[in-house]
């Protein structure tokens, strides 16, 4: 976890949140290797976050007839539109990761 702020809201300790919210991010950080921080800004409002990854695994997990790939295509796309910067990375990362192609997923990002 980061030891400085990153944005105006306050940033929870670990041990401070519901265990559920203990476990989601031990999950998170295990398999991204770190927690975004999306997620800490989230945290000081446990009920927000739980319905914010509530919405996103039912967006992006549950069977839709879309890959995972061109789910991210639609969130690197709508991040762009958004002008939404860190959304556009961090997707933009993992639209690599699925298409493995940095060029498809850098032509979304900029040419959607």
């Amino acid at each position: 976890m980061t030891t400085h702020a990153i944005s105006r809201f306050p940033v929870p300790d670990l041990a401070a949140l519901p265990a559920d919210l203990q476990t989601l991010f031990h999950d998170v950080s295990e398999k991204a290797g770190f927690v975004p921080n999306v997620f800490w800004v989230l945290a000081h409002r446990p009920d927000e976050l739980r319905a914010f990854w509530a919405y996103h695994e039912a967006l992006m997990r549950r069977e839709s007839g879309l890959s995972k790939g061109e789910r991210e295509m639609i969130v690197v796309a709508t991040s762009a539109e958004n002008n939404c910067l860190y959304c556009v990375v961090a997707h933009g990362a993992i639209l690599r990761i699925y298409e493995k192609s940095a060029t498809i997923a850098d032509a979304i990002a900029t040419n959607y």
